[in-house]
């Protein structure tokens, strides 16, 4: 056999070669687009070794959410996250798998915004689920029909509508572990509230069945606008929840004076609120105390969690707290304008 045969047996060889990898590739892509295929293979059976989810977005806005040794923690907060989300997200991604495939034009991505996470305007969110063996990179895009969404594995051409419907945000606040504490009307006693502006009163109750509280004290003159007219005190720390927080800054010489409130429960624990508005955020700084040892666990238990944070709360939850005192009263009637009395026209004499 001549040099020149053997030379093109093996380029022949080789040929043949390449044809076949390249044919497994083709029947590798094709069945992982296959309806009911797994979106991220693997994935399902590596959910406990997840040490980090990242989530990102073309417009910088991104979250971090690691693994601690008892739960999950926002990064950009140092605060402990929704663990109960973080799991759902996790085993959604497990579970996610192809209703069809979509696109594999790029200049169609956008439509079902699936388009690579790089540009402001992009509508994508970009996914990684970081374990010690894998990372697992999925763009996620918008919703579609029912239960399912468009989605695409990151530097994959296929775009697919997969389901369940995976819903991601990468505001760092809405991972956070929203609950700061829930004490139901029934329980508070007594708040004496100073607000920034205006006098200060006291709202209290002797008893838990008692349903209106007292206000002292009432300007000269005045007179509550009802009986229940206080009694948003009671419910302003029913199911409290945070809507941000932030790490609770130096107090800076000169600075607005802030809304101020002390409330009593019945068994002994102490809510000291401070407040302060900036803008459309509501904040508040808790510091728990206790006057009774059935109260002493609940008191440790929120400053352990609470001391040294800003949360921002709803603002009507804001406005229970410190209610002003004139938005209790009975509004003052201006004073009727004086009518002039027409004169008595003069009999004309005939």
């Amino acid at each position: 056999m001549t040099p020149r045969r053997v030379l093109i047996l093996l380029i022949a060889g080789v040929i043949v070669i390449a044809a076949s990898l390249w044919l497994a590739s083709q029947r590798h892509l094709e069945k992982a687009t296959l309806a009911g295929d797994l979106v991220l293979p693997g994935l399902e059976k590596s959910l406990n070794a997840v040490t980090e989810i990242h989530l990102a977005k073309g417009d910088g806005t991104r979250t971090t959410l690691k693994r601690s040794a008892t739960d999950w923690v926002v990064a950009e907060r140092d605060y402990p996250a929704d663990s109960g989300r973080v799991r759902k997200l996790l085993l959604d991604l497990g579970a996610l798998n192809v209703v069809e495939e979509k696109t594999r034009n790029r200049e169609l991505y956008p439509q079902l915004g699936v388009e690579d996470s790089d540009s402001p305007k992009a509508a994508s969110t970009l996914v990684e689920v970081v374990t010690p063996a894998k990372t697992f990179a999925l763009i996620v895009g918008k919703p579609a029909e029912g239960k399912t969404g468009f989605v695409r594995v990151a530097h994959a051409e296929p775009s697919l509508l997969a389901q369940p419907l995976i819903s991601v945000d990468a505001e760092p606040r809405r991972w956070i572990d929203r609950n700061v504490v829930d004490i139901g009307e029934q329980r508070v006693k007594e708040a004496f509230v100073e607000p920034a502006a205006g006098p200060s009163y006291t709202a209290t109750r002797d008893a838990a069945q008692q349903t209106d509280y007292k206000v002292t004290p009432i300007p000269k003159g005045r007179e509550l606008s009802g009986s229940s007219a206080a009694n948003d005190v009671g419910s302003a720390f029913a199911a409290l929840q945070a809507d941000d927080l932030r790490r609770a800054p130096a107090a800076a010489p000169g600075a607005v004076k802030p809304d101020h409130a002390l409330f009593r429960t019945f068994n002994g624990l102490e809510l000291d609120v401070t407040g302060l508005v900036q803008g459309e955020h509501h904040f508040i700084a808790l510091l728990a105390r206790s006057t009774a040892k059935d109260a002493q666990a609940e008191a440790d238990a929120l400053n352990k969690r609470f001391q040294g944070w800003q949360i921002e709360i709803p603002g009507y939850k804001y406005q229970a707290m410190f209610r002003p005192l004139e938005d209790l009263l009975k509004k003052v009637e201006p004073p009727k304008p004086k009518t002039t009395k027409a004169p008595t026209p003069k009999k004309i004499e005939k």
